[in-house]
């Protein structure tokens, strides 16, 4: 057993960039390099893909990133844990041989995590959102996904299996990040303590160049070095737990006691009791401390046992968003965009336009002149006007945009640089799934097989 395991975050979420973890890959001395791509919408708009094509499913951005990184990984002994499954985990684990195949990497061990789609479950189980209230079945019909947020577990066990590269759905954030750990030290499941620990490594790792200064930024007050060249962080994990966070030496970012307490609170609620699938973690007693540039020592992490319940998100289709933009820009642009919503307004009630949320929106400072001449007006140089709207329908939220674009020659002068946009509009809410309804599973698709 080694005495310390080192882990890279290789993505914070789906569309993140590719050449940091290369970086991490080729120069970070990593034991495990981590892509962490997957958000509550993330998952759903998956789900609508795979819908459309049984074969897809899986993060968009999967091939790209695998053909960067798999060469370098492989030559490290870099293995890698990733959501990237989506999904469509199975079809992810495909690709992937495919690829590795075609690299020349037929020996790589490549396992698909699969059971955190609950959609069947929470179809036919008498469930209450958490957020609302609101009893599921009456979203029944308009319901696109539902899935559980797993824990380390069959992580675990494809590690103990064997795989080079595991690919998962919906996994808590910070499970991806113990996994290798409870694998590679032995920890028990019901280590508490050390369980919370590894859940503040997780956290901390898990959103990427977040701690590495890149979410901290804040210019003239919270100065990072080199944001275009941003590192992401590696997580030097010991035997009980402690972590040092830390960057490959090259890379810009920056690693202080700041820019970790700060993701350390990251999206916590409450920081004694921060549910997850594997534990409830206790962050009050942490301590961090800078240890040397770049290096930052976190401890203190604690837990207690996790609960008999999952975290279920469900996602349902929630109506359509339509939306107009238009500019207006010198001498008294300002007027005229007020003129232009003016219009606007007007015209959609004239059309009875069904809409169950209007905004009217001005914005806009440099896009068109430049600083120079926005610095020398006492109002905006140029204004971008903003028409949205949420309607029932694809058809009804069109109208919104087109309204906007009649503007170019039945509302005030110079309007120019239209936009219109229609979206669906997914909305998710949670609910609580007792444990035994979820069964995860691993299996494996080898780099040589043709199939799964």
């Amino acid at each position: 057993m080694k005495d310390t395991i080192r882990i890279g975050a290789g993505a914070g979420y789906s569309g993140d960039r590719i050449e940091p973890a290369v970086e991490l890959a080729e120069h970070g001395a990593l034991d495990y390099l981590v892509f962490e791509c997957l958000a509550e919408r993330t998952i759903a708009i998956a789900q609508q893909t795979r819908r459309n094509d049984p074969e897809l499913g899986y993060d968009p951005l999967l091939e790209a990133r695998m053909r960067a990184v798999l060469p370098v990984a492989a030559k490290n002994g870099v293995r890698i844990v990733s959501n990237m499954g989506a999904a469509n985990p199975r079809a992810a684990a495909r690709k992937t041989a495919q690829i590795a195949r075609e690299l020349g990497l037929g020996k790589l061990k490549i396992a698909a995590v699969s059971g955190d789609d609950v959609l069947d479950i929470v179809l036919r189980s008498p469930l209450r959102f958490e957020e609302s209230g609101d009893d599921v079945s009456a979203y029944a019909s308009r319901i696109v996904s539902a899935n559980a947020y797993l824990g380390a577990t069959p992580i675990v066990g494809a590690l103990a299996a064997g795989a080079d590269i595991v690919l998962t759905g919906r996994v808590a954030d910070p499970s991806l990040f113990t996994a290798p750990l409870i694998h590679e030290f032995g920890w028990r499941m019901d280590d508490w303590n050390t369980l919370g620990q590894a859940t503040v490594v997780g956290h901390l790792l898990e959103c990427a160049g977040q701690v590495t200064g890149g979410y901290f930024a804040d210019p003239g007050y919270k100065d990072v070095p080199g944001l275009a060249r941003l590192g992401f962080p590696i997580g030097e994990v010991s035997a009980d737990g402690a972590v040092v966070v830390t960057k490959v030496a090259h890379a810009g970012g920056g690693v202080t006691e700041a820019t970790c307490k700060e993701q350390l609170l990251y999206e916590i609620h409450d920081p004694a009791r921060y549910f997850q699938p594997d534990v409830v973690a206790d962050f009050t007693q942490v301590r961090v401390a800078q240890e040397a540039k770049d290096r930052v020592r976190v401890t203190g992490g604690r837990g207690g046992a996790r609960t008999g319940t999952l975290k279920v998100s469900v996602a349902y289709v929630d109506g359509y968003i339509g939306e107009g933009q238009i500019s207006y820009g010198g001498p008294g642009a300002l007027a005229r965009a007020r003129l232009a919503l003016d219009i606007v307004r007007e015209r959609l009630a004239i059309m009875g336009v069904d809409t169950s949320e209007l905004r009217f929106d001005l914005i806009g400072v440099n896009a068109l002149y430049g600083d120079a001449l926005a610095a020398h007006h006492d109002e905006p140089a140029e204004v971008r006007v903003r028409v949205t709207g949420r309607t029932a329908s694809a058809k009804e939220a069109g109208r919104i945009g087109n309204e906007v674009e009649t503007l170019y020659t039945n509302g005030p002068a110079g309007g120019g640089g239209v936009t219109k946009a229609t979206r669906e509009v997914i909305a998710v809410q949670s609910v609580l799934l007792a444990r035994e309804h979820v069964k995860p599973v691993f299996e494996f698709v080898e780099a040589d097989d043709e199939a799964a």
